[in-house]
């Protein structure tokens, strides 16, 4: 539905920030679902850990954010959002569940509980396959600041 191009329009993270690849489903004000692939050579797995990598917990709930944040920027008419960003604001209610290791495809599902003008709040899961591996609420806000 939306490639690495296509998010970069929307978002303004870059390498090695930009943690979600692709979005493979949404509905606008809803629901989106995006994808990361990983490889070994993501800069994060050199130092966590050298012997046992495994992305960190705070990457995985960043993802979730992103594509929160394109869900958000996206339900509104392009000209509302112009020259904003949206701001991550807090985090809730979050578990990790089972390590993320190198060669994993995780799959970000984000719906939302409640919007109110630029304000969002989520509640977010992330899989490996079918396996659950972390989850929480987050809540974000798109401003011009």
């Amino acid at each position: 539905m939306l490639d690495i191009i296509g998010i970069m329009k929307v978002l303004p993270h870059r390498y090695p920030f930009l943690l979600i690849d692709r979005i493979l489903e949404m509905e606008k004000g809803k629901r989106i679902v995006g994808m990361k692939n990983l490889t070994f050579n993501e800069p994060f797995f050199q130092g966590h850990f050298p012997d046992y990598p495994i992305m960190p917990g705070v990457l995985l709930i960043e993802a979730m954010a992103q594509a929160g944040g394109v869900l958000a920027f996206l339900s509104y008419e392009p000209e509302r959002v112009k020259d904003k960003k949206f701001y991550f604001s807090s985090i809730d209610k979050v578990k990790f569940r089972k390590p993320v290791l190198p060669g994993d495809q995780v799959r970000f599902e984000v719906e939302v509980i409640k919007h109110r003008s630029f304000l969002w709040r989520f509640s977010g899961k992330a899989f490996v396959g079918e396996s659950l591996v972390a989850e929480g609420e987050l809540q974000g806000i798109i401003s011009n600041k």
